[in-house]
């Protein structure tokens, strides 16, 4: 009968017990974490958020030159082991690299403590701030409604924060990345450094055998294959403005990208005037250097990031009135390749001791006078034989860039 299978059930499971738990798999380590951060960078490009362009990039573009895209290498070590002696560690590439055979990564020495007090002195001459700070956001012929956020420096100085000022300083909100540190590890090295500033050679490349080896950090052998190599190059195919007074923004797609983020900084002496590319409120730095594919992922979707498809956007005609000569920067964000060893056990009764995993992140960046073409785009090349529309237009980006960065002249 059918109650009499059901009781029978009953008793069964019972007899049997609890459902026996599933081991939980111990993992400890690594020992070694090391971060190898590859930019592949065209036009000139800002050393970090609120820095100035790099001026040797700038000269080069100016003179005709240095269209061609950089290789650029962050090399970082960090480890749980503290060595017996002085920290000695090297990053043995590949001879395409072209950055040399051994790669030293040094421990940087803690500088000391500044004697005194903690508060430094006020100068005699101090002002308070002046000035504002015009921020937009958003692609399109014409500033969305709301737009500009305005800071007043003065009023910021007295307290009174502007509406918006919150929202605009948490950025796009994305989780921030944790590279090897001397802060969060027992011993850390890092290329380049002040003994060795030797660079990428042009056309230098990832692929090949890589070995990383030291007295405080397990050996590190890992292989990267050409769909791990630096990223193309990104390159500002269209920067003219539009019939309606916008800028028109266009570049080419860069395989394997996860997602774009264009910038504009400009102004004068007592104006600031800042753009960026996002959907969201988000001020020109709030994109971090790097980002993870899952953090692309998820900006993309929240509309903080172009999508990997998109090549075109518009920067608004308020943004050119309000700072006629500014800089524009446009990133790609990449892929990552991430190694580990020793591999996980598929037994989860036997423990994953890891000795060293390594992270490899990308990205490729370009920057030039906004709305003015650089060496090597299609409206150039009508510069190339008349030497005078040359010199004038060398002429335009010095002005330009004093303009855009507030100092005059450059």
């Amino acid at each position: 009968m059918a109650w009499s299978r059901q009781i029978a059930s009953v008793i069964i499971l019972a007899a049997a017990g609890p459902a026996a738990a599933q081991p939980v798999q111990k993992v400890t380590g690594p020992v070694a974490t090391y971060w190898m951060s590859a930019q592949t960078q065209s036009g000139f490009g800002m050393p970090g958020a609120g820095g100035q362009p790099d001026r040797g990039q700038m000269m080069r573009m100016m003179m005709g030159g240095g269209g061609g895209a950089q290789h650029l290498l962050t090399l970082q070590l960090g480890s749980s082991r503290k060595p017996q002696g002085e920290p000695e560690a090297e990053h043995l590439a590949p001879a395409n690299l072209r950055a040399g055979a051994s790669l030293p990564l040094v421990t940087p020495r803690a500088q000391p403590a500044p004697r005194g007090e903690d508060t430094p002195d006020v100068p005699r001459d101090f002002q308070k701030p002046k000035g504002k700070m015009l921020i937009f956001w958003g692609c399109g012929e014409r500033a969305r409604p709301n737009q500009p956020v305005v800071i007043d420096f003065s009023k910021m100085s007295a307290g009174q924060v502007p509406p918006g000022f919150q929202a605009m300083m948490r950025g796009l909100g994305a989780a921030p990345m944790q590279p090897p540190s001397p802060s969060r590890n027992a011993t850390y090295g890092e290329w380049p450094n002040p003994k060795s500033r030797s660079s990428v050679g042009s056309g230098g490349s990832l692929v090949g055998e890589h070995a990383v080896r030291g007295d405080y950090t397990p050996d590190i052998r890992f292989s990267l294959t050409p769909n791990q190599d630096f990223l193309s190059a990104l390159n500002l195919s269209t920067n003219a403005k539009t019939p309606g007074g916008a800028i028109q923004l266009g570049w080419n797609m860069v395989p394997n990208a996860t997602g774009y983020f264009a910038s504009v900084m400009g102004g004068n002496q007592d104006t600031v005037v800042l753009w960026s590319s996002a959907e969201v409120q988000a001020s020109a730095f709030a994109a971090p250097d790097y980002l993870s594919p899952s953090e692309a992922s998820r900006l993309v979707a929240a509309r903080g990031l172009l999508s990997p498809q998109t090549t075109r956007c518009a920067v608004p005609k308020e943004v050119i009135d309000a700072a006629p000569q500014a800089l524009v920067q446009l990133f790609a964000y990449g892929q990552e390749a991430n190694f580990v060893y020793p591999p996980r056990p598929t037994d989860p009764k036997i423990a994953w001791n890891k000795e060293w995993q390594v992270k490899v992140r990308y990205r490729s960046a370009t920057g030039g006078m906004l709305g003015m073409a650089t060496p090597g785009m299609a409206d150039d090349s009508d510069d190339r034989d008349d030497p005078q529309r040359k010199e004038k237009r060398r002429g335009s980006i010095m002005r330009g860039l004093g303009g855009a960065i507030g100092v005059p002249g450059f």
